[in-house]
């Protein structure tokens, strides 16, 4: 039978572990028998030329921890794992932890998977810290990985790769299942990807900044040009050549517009074969085995907590709740401010979600908000991008020393999971906490199905196809502040869309369909 541990269920944490988390440990700034650190990071590229170089993802994953138990030292520690934990992927394997685990030799080995969901990676390594701080656990391997380059280009000559059999069924999953990703509204209208959505909150931030649509594609083409900067300097990122913020705003042959504003390289890059791996332990345990202390990095603290789980219902697009509660509280655990951490990488799926993030943890976006590159040149592989994030943190942590922030982020900018790392010991005992109830006492705004009537454009996108625009999606609020969607597919008006600012145009409705502009 599965188990499921409820990614929120979490206020008996703080009765069994953190009743006097503000206090510090009996041993000051010294570390406990069972503080949890990082010791180990493995990272894997799978980049072939023929599909018969290709690895498929279990293979990956083992690769990978195989490389963290040589970056740790001690190769000999995998038989010594305890819990393998392995990060949802779109493949179909039933249990693949247990097949890693046999060839570890780890054959009694707890085997762990997670649900679907960007957040997942920060979320089993809040769950896994705490049961190592708690003493239940003295080894954990935690890996995932993604073959979406090769099963890309086996579906282009038709055909299917081989995948190894893993039957069987976890013995816990960590995660909770939440709403649906879209509003039923939303997918009346045929919005059911988060290409449909992020850019939506990217036109809505730069008519909430006042910015014209150059001054917009300008700024966040530096931004995302900043991103592709730091790829350059991570060995282990998919995208490693210089390009220029016209390269990747700009359409061209091998950079089609996908959603007004993105094109192709304003993507998260699903098209990568990547795999990574931690080896996380405990001070006490590390010692034992000899691991050296230049290895260890340390999770501070933990955070979760889901915005309200769809755009129809938020109060606007372009401010994140949830982030800026997790953040307040974050950093609070951390003891630090924004301005004291050394390296960042916030979720990067799209320029919005990196934008939305910046603004609430107060950071400059001229500053690096990535250790990898982000999910376009970094690598996007689907819900273990955040794994490598931590990988490339440990790595910097280590070179440079300092403080760093990692956001995790599921859905449409919904699940929000982030973590603090240190490469000293901290302050206190590890720490993990929500703030889910403070999110879900704000309002939410009433989304209606039709209306017919006066309404404000709010925010908007076009979708692309082989041929050129294909649809406008429309999001309207009614004089009353309910939200509504429209559609359009008249030609002209989209080419308009793109070409002049529509947010905040006052238009009616006719039963949700766009009859007209009242200027």
């Amino acid at each position: 039978m599965l188990s499921s541990i409820p990614l929120f269920c979490l206020e008996w944490y703080r009765q069994r572990l953190l009743n006097n988390e503000g206090a510090e440990s009996p041993l000051g700034d010294a570390m406990n028998a069972k503080t949890p650190i990082l010791v180990g990071v493995g990272q894997v590229l799978n980049r072939i030329e023929h599909l018969d170089e290709a690895k498929e993802p279990i293979v990956m994953m083992l690769q990978a921890i195989r490389a963290a138990a040589e970056d740790a030292g001690i190769p000999g520690l995998l038989r010594k794992t305890q819990s393998v934990r392995v990060v949802r992927g779109i493949w179909g394997y039933k249990n693949p932890a247990k097949w890693i685990a046999s060839q570890l030799g780890a054959h009694q080995a707890e085997t762990v998977g997670t649900l679907i969901g960007g957040n997942q990676n920060q979320a089993v390594i809040n769950q896994t810290a705490l049961e190592v701080a708690e003493g239940k656990l003295d080894l954990v391997v935690i890996t995932g990985a993604e073959d979406g380059n090769s099963a890309m280009k086996a579906r282009k000559l038709g055909l299917k790769l081989p995948y190894t059999e893993t039957p069987g069924s976890y013995d816990r999953v960590i995660g909770a299942r939440q709403a649906a990703e879209h509003h039923d509204f939303e997918i009346a209208k045929g919005i059911r990807q988060a290409i449909q959505i992020y850019p939506m909150y990217d036109n809505a931030l730069r008519y909430h900044r006042g910015e014209s649509l150059a001054a917009h594609r300008e700024r966040v083409g530096a931004l995302w040009a900043r991103f592709n900067n730091v790829g350059q300097r991570n060995p282990n990122a998919w995208v490693q050549h210089n390009m220029s913020s016209e390269e990747i705003t700009t359409p061209s042959d091998v950079n089609r517009p996908v959603s007004f504003p993105y094109t192709k390289f304003m993507n998260a890059n699903m098209s990568v074969n990547m795999g990574a791996a931690l080896i996380m332990t405990t001070s006490e345990h590390a010692r034992s085995l000899g691991i050296d202390e230049a290895k260890w990095v340390y999770p501070v603290a933990g955070v979760a907590g889901y915005d309200h789980f769809s755009a129809s219902v938020r109060d606007n697009f372009y401010t994140s709740p949830g982030i800026r509660f997790v953040g307040e509280r974050l950093l609070e655990l951390a003891h630090c401010n924004a301005s004291d951490l050394d390296y960042v990488d916030l979720y990067s799926c799209f320029p919005s979600a990196v934008q939305v993030a910046a603004y609430e943890y107060g950071l400059s976006e001229q500053q690096d908000l990535t250790v990898t590159g982000g999910l376009t040149f970094g690598g996007g592989p689907l819900n273990n991008y955040v794994m490598h994030s931590i990988a490339r943190t440990v790595e910097l942590l280590r070179e440079n020393g300092g403080r760093a922030l990692v956001t995790a982020n599921g859905g449409n900018l919904y699940k929000h999971v982030h973590g603090v790392y240190s490469s000293e010991p901290p302050r206190n005992h590890f720490v993990v906490d929500n703030v889910q109830a403070r999110i879900d006492s704000l309002p939410s705004r009433e989304c209606i199905a039709e209306h017919s009537g006066d309404a404000v454009i709010e925010s908007y996108t076009v979708m692309y196809g082989s041929e050129g625009p294909t649809v406008g999606h429309v999001a309207c609020l009614t004089s009353g502040g309910e939200r509504t969607w429209v559609n359009t597919h008249d030609a002209e008006l989209m080419q308009a869309m793109t070409e002049s600012e529509f947010c905040g145009r006052r238009v009616r409705l006719e039963a949700s369909e766009l009859a007209g502009f009242q200027d």
